[in-house]
């Protein structure tokens, strides 16, 4: 799991010390842990690495000021997990504002943590003893709503998608509305018809929170292979995540890159194949993609798609898919 790496931040308060391997995930790219392991450095840990483990030596740890280099999801709540029990004041800079981020500062202060500015550049934390226990309801996965979301544009579809905050899907929905879907918000639920009207191609470009979000580029490119025109999508985060297009052209799509830009000749149907989920993303992608075309398609590496989306063969077939698991 890439989100391994937390555990370094939450217990090098509490233990004063962390050993902890380094952490898997999706193989689409170099993915360093370095602004990590820099915050914990400026809160006056000792960090070494050897060939097994990550060490953190935290007996010295106090609150100080980290600025990140990148814009860094994992960091900056790595960097608050580890700076709730350091004693004093710590400032994190350059900070990722993601919906989750915010999420795990107002987690932690529910359980007594001093946690201001998640959402902003800037979030400042006062250490304080210890925590408390506490009862806390996680927010939705925008990721994986705006999935389901890809999923009735690319099969042409009329799907209310229910216990969602709209506005974590703002950038997400701005290119839906773009291609000529109708999207209906309302309280906690979007409703998407693409069975209204053409599709119209578009461009589009990932970028940090809130722009559109690099974990949804995979399901786009897919989307956009079944929508007529000239598509480019532009991926700014990750240097190598297209490494799903050759999977992808197994089912005809026509996808170029050049680069970090991907143009996608679309409007052509797709035809079944068996293809391979190489990421959790791409995977996802790979069942849109199965979804969008006539005939029977088998996706493996199912252990990918199992890290990002519970139940979705349930989800799917609960929207009328013809879908089933035959293995793990």
């Amino acid at each position: 799991m890439r989100a391994s790496y937390y555990l370094m931040g939450a217990l090098i308060g509490r233990c004063d010390e962390a050993h902890v391997p380094p952490p898997g995930g999706c193989n689409f790219d170099t993915r360093p842990i370095d602004q990590h392991l820099k915050s914990f450095e400026c809160l006056g840990c000792t960090v070494s690495v050897d060939d097994t483990f990550v060490n953190v030596d935290a007996s010295s740890l106090s609150g100080g000021s980290v600025y990140f280099d990148v814009v860094s999801v994992g960091a900056t709540i790595n960097a608050m997990l580890a700076a709730v029990l350091a004693p004093g004041k710590t400032v994190l800079e350059n900070c990722a504002k993601e919906p989750h981020v915010v999420d795990v500062a107002n987690f932690l202060n529910s359980m007594g943590a001093s946690i201001r500015g998640a959402g902003t550049d800037v979030i400042k934390i006062v250490g304080v003893e210890s925590l408390s226990g506490g009862c806390y309801s996680i927010i939705p996965d925008q990721i994986e709503a705006g999935t389901y979301m890809a999923a009735a544009v690319a099969t042409r579809g009329d799907v209310l998608i229910k216990n969602i905050i709209p506005k974590h899907l703002d950038s997400i929905t701005a290119k839906f509305v773009e291609m000529g879907v109708t999207v209906e918000e309302h309280d906690e639920e979007i409703r998407i018809k693409a069975n209204e009207r053409p599709l119209r191609s578009i461009k589009v470009k990932t970028l940090p929170y809130p722009g559109f979000p690099t974990d949804m580029q995979p399901q786009m490119v897919v989307l956009l292979a079944t929508v007529g025109g000239v598509s480019t999508v532009t991926e700014s985060v990750w240097d190598s995540r297209f490494q799903y297009i050759a999977e992808l052209e197994k089912m005809g799509a026509r996808v170029s890159v050049d680069g970090n830009v991907a143009t996608i000749e679309g409007g052509l149907p797709l035809s079944p194949a068996s293809v391979c989920a190489t990421d959790l993303r791409a995977g996802a992608g790979m069942v849109i993609a199965a979804l969008a075309c006539k005939g029977e398609s088998e996706i493996s590496q199912l252990r990918h798609i199992d890290r990002g989306y519970e139940h979705i063969v349930e989800k799917l077939l609960a929207l009328g898919a013809d879908i089933k698991r035959i293995n793990d």
